[in-house]
């Protein structure tokens, strides 16, 4: 292998920049078929769901705030929530 390139350590491979699409860039709420709810009596504002959603869509405060517009309904939110604030709901149109 006469063009094999080998990198010694961390600071000698490329640096690469990637664009998922996705996140706060396409609304992808609308395909959802469950959404999150609060519980404003259950909620501590521990904001462990906004350090779980991977996409962003939750804003920190004194209770959490889903921007329906970008929230896939994964259920992230609802599986990490400590004290069981946050449940899902079916979508309905």
């Amino acid at each position: 292998m006469a063009d094999e390139i080998k990198f010694r350590n961390i600071d000698d491979l490329p640096t690469m920049t990637v664009s998922s699409g996705s996140t706060l860039v396409n609304k992808t709420g609308e395909w959802r078929s469950v959404r999150p709810v609060v519980d404003a009596e259950k909620c501590t504002s521990c904001m462990i769901c906004w350090k779980f959603c991977p996409e962003l869509c939750i804003t920190p405060g004194d209770l959490p705030v889903m921007d329906l517009n970008y929230c896939k309904g994964c259920g992230i939110c609802a599986e990490e929530c400590p004290t069981g604030a946050i449940t899902l709901a079916e979508e309905w149109k």
